[in-house]
């Protein structure tokens, strides 16, 4: 096992402390289940994708902007990644997130993506929009992960990690340096079991994988002892049919639950002339298209504003231990965080379950508003 240095090792050391204290803040707290698997206590979550400038350019000054509104408004519950924006989102989160009281907030990034300043880096091939001079070295071993820690903890201006999500370990991440279950196999080996005893000396609170697909979940949930998952672009209203017959049965037989992410496909739902992610997140097929024009028949019969609906559905689910949404905008998080509390009648998910356009056994939300 990697020497905990740095960071990682004052944060043993303050668990320990913490420990023998009879701190409450270690993975296995009122915020785990049965099975001592921790859980997010917030769930509502803002993600960090869009202040990455994933999509479009951010300022730095409309980027805090964002994250004090969330703050002010109650979102305590923070995602976000290396990835994002090639260490733009965590530099963001952090400039404001090292000022807040650390007990106050959960906070969860990734691992597996390590980030290398280079005057030839590729960085405007992954995120035109963002100013970073990073390049990607994809690193699932056990080392790997101890560095990525250590290089996010460094770039946040924090000293210590709720969640690590192993990142985009999946068939549809083209960028990997070989075949996804190769780079599986290496995590198996290095990354997944690194992390349980990472969260066994309370570096951590829990783990899991970050992914767009479903079968490194199903796989990891075979081979290690994950606490969550990040589960991306798999449960909306356009697309939940697998997740909730095959993934989520599995998930609660080991009682591991999920954040859940891309409830409006990227946008798709509220507007959005892109579906999930990707370069070919442009290329809609048609049948989403259709589906979409459905929905909306259905809530404008209803009165109920489509996206707080969505955003309501993929938080339904009981193995939904939170919901997170990117924003790039004050407006725009304050409409989703008001979107959890807003009242939508039990008629419109009947009609909804009528048309066919959700599946007859899926959870949906009542009529009280959503917890955050």
């Amino acid at each position: 096992m990697a020497a905990a240095t740095g960071f990682l090792a004052e944060a043993a050391a303050a668990a320990d402390t913490a420990d023998m204290a009879g701190s409450t803040g270690s993975a296995q707290t009122s915020s785990g289940n049965s099975k001592g698997h921790y859980k997010p206590p917030f769930k509502f979550a803002m993600g960090g994708v869009p202040l990455g400038n994933e999509f479009e350019v951010v300022t730095d000054k409309d980027a805090y902007a964002t994250i004090e509104a969330a703050w002010n408004a109650g979102v305590r519950y923070y995602d976000m990644a290396p990835w994002y924006g090639l260490g733009l989102a965590e530099r963001r989160y952090g400039n404001f997130l090292h000022n807040k009281n650390r007990s106050e907030y959960v906070l969860s990034t990734k691992v597996g993506k390590l980030l290398k300043a280079s005057k030839t880096a590729k960085n405007k091939e992954y995120f035109p929009f963002s100013p970073s001079p990073n390049d990607v070295i994809y690193d699932y071993t056990a080392s790997g992960v101890r560095r990525s820690i250590e290089d996010s903890l460094q770039r946040l201006g924090i000293d210590s990690i709720d969640i690590a999500f192993v990142h985009d370990i999946s068939s549809d991440n083209k960028y990997l340096p070989t075949p996804w279950l190769e780079q599986f196999e290496i995590a198996r080996k290095g990354a997944f079991p690194e992390l349980t005893r990472m969260r066994e000396e309370g570096l951590i609170k829990g783990w899991g994988i970050g992914v767009n697909t479903p079968e490194p979940i199903m796989r990891l949930l075979e081979v290690a002892d994950p606490d969550v998952c990040l589960l991306a672009s798999q449960y909306s209203l356009i697309d939940h049919k697998n997740a909730l017959n095959q993934v989520f049965p599995a998930a609660r037989a080991k009682n591991v639950s999920f954040v859940i992410g891309s409830a409006l496909n990227a946008g798709f739902i509220s507007g959005s002339p892109r579906y999930n992610y990707g370069k070919q997140s442009y290329e809609i097929p048609a049948a989403f298209i259709e589906k979409r024009r459905k929905l909306r028949d259905v809530a404008a019969n209803h009165g109920v504003d489509l996206r707080t609906a969505a955003l309501q559905f993929s938080a339904a689910p009981d193995v939904a231990s939170a919901l997170v949404v990117g924003c790039k905008s004050e407006q725009q998080i304050l409409a989703d965080y008001t979107s959890m509390q807003t009242k939508i009648p039990a008629e419109f998910w009947a009609d909804l379950k009528a048309q066919n356009l959700i599946e007859q056994n899926a959870p949906v939300s009542q009529m009280t508003p959503a917890g955050v």
